[in-house]
């Protein structure tokens, strides 16, 4: 009596936009027009917020008995074939599941990385490390298939679906022609040629053995400040900004272009001015943490560069090219807005929105504007003109209340950045490093605010009490760096209590 054949079972994973669905049509078209019993189901998951789609496809030779196998809704641990990832972590999530095993498993993976919300929202480098998924594979899987996929989507203007169809093809683990692959991307009637065109470099591709990445013989060299613009006035900033140290041109160069960009070039002249008088102290990494910070707290994000950015032409040009929109096709986009009350009142003229602010009436004025949040179509007239005439308003930005607020709290954090020069260069990077904390707008960055004046207060009492350099500059990155391990501020509570015990007390 023959053994009976076991079906095959296929999972995939991926987030929204990368194709998950079609792959799995063409996977199911193959297996069916090569008279095999297939079924496929998915578990939808939103974008990263909650989860890739898993869709979960089986599939068996017919009965000669004509029998009707029974098959899984859904994958089992320990038991998967292959496993397809259409971005590394969401491999590496397969292996936290479960789906790939040693004795049985081909794993499939992009190595691209799409940041997920979790990496994203971090306080700090939230970004996973991609060795370690490496590492993981090499162990968990049978074999693996892994290179960047998206890259060699883009090179054959087409779709990662497809790279990842002819990754399957050439792995073997299917028992069909390579003729019948393409067969069911025709069956599929949308975009063959580019379709099969990316599988063939996809194919291709999984049959090479995995590039080294090549160990460089010394650092990178740090940039340097950019050609000339044929602006008069900004290349007198550029040319300026020459004399400074050169390992921190580069920063000097993107923070003058970001302020510069932000406001007005009389704006980035402030910048400029402020970051000479840090470089005039001769100490290298005080002039790259001076240019960087600076930029940062001069460029904030506020409503008016939000609606800024989200107007502009290279925005629109790079949604259009990640959509695959060609030959002048519609492009409709709807964007999410939600903004605070007290964002609005901010950006109002100072003592109008001070008033307002006092008094709790921009509140009750604009919360039924904001309660629940717009959305904007940016590709039609009404809204495109709404945005760019609040983009428009960066003209009385300086007036606003929002901007005398962040100058000022830009100028007190300055003043404690002198003052711990004056007792250590260290201490006096770590207080500059701190401006990390802030970033984003709405509640992340009242969340990210609230860490750094905690950690600002903190410094103060270490100016005050006469503590070493060396152990000022300890604490502050000790801070810092607790700051920065999660949203909620946990870890910087456990971290100040630790701080109000043994901060004064030498040897700590």
């Amino acid at each position: 009596m023959k053994p009976e054949k076991k079906p095959i079972s296929i999972a995939v994973c991926a987030m929204g936009g990368q194709g998950g669905g079609v792959l799995v049509s063409w996977i199911v078209t193959l297996a069916e027009q090569c008279g095999w019993v297939v079924q496929s189901t998915s578990v939808p998951g939103v974008a990263q917020r909650t989860g890739a789609t898993i869709y979960y496809i089986e599939m068996v030779p017919p009965d000669p008995a004509g029998r009707t196998p029974i098959l899984a809704l859904m994958p089992t641990p320990g038991e998967v074939d292959i496993v397809i990832g259409a971005e590394l972590m969401e491999g590496g999530r397969a292996m936290l599941r479960g789906l790939v095993t040693p004795e049985r498993t081909t794993l499939i993976v992009s190595t691209h990385r799409s940041y997920a919300v979790e990496e994203r929202i971090s306080p700090g480098d939230g970004r996973i490390d991609p060795a370690a998924v490496h590492e993981a594979a090499a162990i968990a899987a049978r074999s693996v298939i892994a290179f960047d996929m998206e890259a060699v989507a883009q090179q054959a203007k087409s779709v990662i679906s497809a790279v990842m169809f002819g990754a399957l093809a050439a792995s073997a683990a299917l028992p069909f022609p390579l003729s019948a692959f393409h067969d069911a991307i025709r069956r599929g009637g949308i975009g063959v040629k580019a379709s099969i065109r990316a599988f063939d470099l996809g194919a291709a591709r999984a049959t090479q053995p995995v590039a080294q990445q090549p160990v460089p013989a010394s650092p990178s060299p740090v940039p340097g400040l950019q050609q000339l613009t044929g602006h008069t006035g900004f290349d007198a900033l550029l040319s300026r900004a020459a004399a400074l140290p050169g390992a921190a041109h580069g920063m000097v160069d993107a923070g003058l272009r970001r302020v510069a960009d932000f406001q007005d070039l009389a704006y980035a002249e402030v910048y400029l001015a402020l970051v000479e008088e840090f470089a005039a102290t001769g100490h290298e990494a005080l002039s790259i943490e001076a240019a960087r910070h600076i930029a940062n707290a001069m460029a904030y994000d506020d409503i008016i560069k939000v609606a800024d950015l989200k107007i502009r032409r290279t925005r629109f040009a790079r949604i259009a090219g990640e959509m695959g929109a060609r030959g002048g096709q519609p492009l409709a986009i709807t964007e999410f807005m939600h903004p605070r009350a007290e964002e609005v009142q901010a950006i109002l003229p100072y003592g109008l929105g001070l008033f307002l602010e006092k008094t709790g009436l921009g509140r009750r004025l604009l919360a039924p504007f904001v309660k629940t949040g717009w959305r904007v179509r940016t590709d039609r007239l009404r809204w495109f003109m709404l945005l760019f005439l609040t983009a428009e308003l960066y003209r009385l930005r300086p007036g606003s209340l929002r901007h005398r607020r962040e100058m000022r709290h830009r100028d007190e954090w300055l003043a404690l950045v002198r003052a711990a020069w004056r007792l250590d260069a260290n201490f006096a990077v770590e207080v500059l490093r701190c401006r990390r904390l802030v970033k984003g707008y709405s509640d992340t960055h009242a969340r990210g605010l609230s860490k750094f004046d905690q950690v600002m207060k903190a410094v103060r009492k270490l100016l005050g009490h006469g503590v070493s350099g060396a152990k000022a500059a300890t604490w502050t990155r000790f801070l810092r760096d607790a700051a920065l391990e999660d949203a909620q501020g946990k870890a910087l509570e456990q971290a100040l209590a630790r701080f109000e015990r043994g901060a004064m007390v030498e040897g700590n």
